[in-house]
């Protein structure tokens, strides 16, 4: 993952990931913006044998537990091609304010690109037991709630807390529970 400093040693194994926009932009806010997280979310599961336990996503961040056959690989595919279909929207869509702050905040050292929508990165925790994962699951889940979006999981609809009630989300995961 380029720059980063979180190293992936067990690269088939189950890790909590965590995807921020660059300074906390809150740029999944549309409907739009957010269906293309999921449409790669499926492609990948496609593509890269990428497992999704669970997820969700947020204004300005997403969270996954997630394994894949090379999680880093997915994860910088993922992060690749959204970052070129969000600009892509953005541009077209003429939302010249986020474009002006994500030409602002990109990293210096990023010369091949007028914008940057990641931060560098994905802060890797390696998922080692079963207890871990229900903590991050549960944490995952959490989220929306603990911000004051929502008053149960459940209700949250870009997050797989509906999945865990038995009610289909809007990407396939590997349940835990």
């Amino acid at each position: 993952m380029g720059r980063s400093r979180y190293k992936i040693y067990e690269p088939t194994y189950p890790h909590f990931i965590t995807c921020t926009v660059l300074h906390w932009i809150p740029l999944f806010t549309r409907q739009e913006s957010v269906q293309i997280l999921l449409d790669s979310l499926k492609h990948l599961q496609n593509s890269d044998n990428l497992k999704i336990y669970a997820y969700v996503i947020l204004e300005n961040h997403l969270h996954l537990v997630a394994s894949s056959d090379d999680i880093s690989k997915s994860i910088q595919k993922f992060k690749s091609f959204t970052a070129k279909e969000l600009l892509k929207m953005l541009q077209e869509n003429r939302v010249t304010t986020i474009l002006e702050q994500l030409a602002f905040y990109k990293k210096a050292h990023k010369t091949d690109t007028q914008y940057q929508i990641w931060q560098e990165g994905m802060h890797p925790k390696l998922i080692q037991s079963e207890e871990m994962m229900l903590e991050k699951i549960n944490y995952i889940h959490n989220n929306p709630v603990k911000r004051g979006y929502v008053d149960e999981a459940k209700y949250w609809r870009y997050s797989s807390a509906r999945d865990y009630e038995g009610v289909d989300g809007l990407v396939a995961i590997e349940r835990m529970l």
